[in-house]
């Protein structure tokens, strides 16, 4: 089954309406990738997801990707440069742990909510919404 049918369109909405809200206070960008299978290491894997849905091409490297490989288990949480040169160093793991928590109570689109919604802030701190501030990426889930 296809990752997209594993989500009730209520679920997908949800988890797009917190992309929405996060993104709200911030000029950062934050998208969500969900795929069965992830079939190298995840974080290589997500940097070539970062690369293919063009998240380096905002105009101050602040996009967040949550990377989810639902069969496989696995997940990661990478920030492009901009948003990596202010927040701690163990930031995305931190948010990270938190959806791993989430997703063993099967809490799946709780878990990804949540971690857009920590990203969002960390994003508002650093990169606060601008009145010229347009939408650089889709808010919409990529599916693979």
């Amino acid at each position: 089954m296809s990752p997209e049918k594993k989500f009730t369109e209520e679920q997908k909405a949800a988890m797009v309406a917190a992309i929405q809200q996060a993104e709200k206070a911030t000029s950062g960008e934050i998208r969500v990738h969900i795929e069965n299978h992830c079939r190298k290491n995840v974080l290589d894997r997500a940097a070539d997801v970062f690369a293919q849905l063009k998240m380096h091409k905002t105009a101050a490297r602040n996009g967040v990707l949550v990377y989810v490989a639902l069969e496989d288990r696995k997940l990661a949480i990478l920030g492009d440069a901009g948003i990596n040169a202010k927040v701690p160093a163990n930031f995305w793991e931190g948010i990270k742990i938190r959806m791993v928590e989430q997703f063993k109570q099967g809490l799946i689109t709780e878990g990804i909510r949540e971690a857009v919604l920590s990203a969002g802030n960390a994003l508002k701190t650093y990169f606060p919404y601008q009145t010229d501030d347009k939408n650089e990426l889709p808010d919409d889930i990529s599916f693979n």
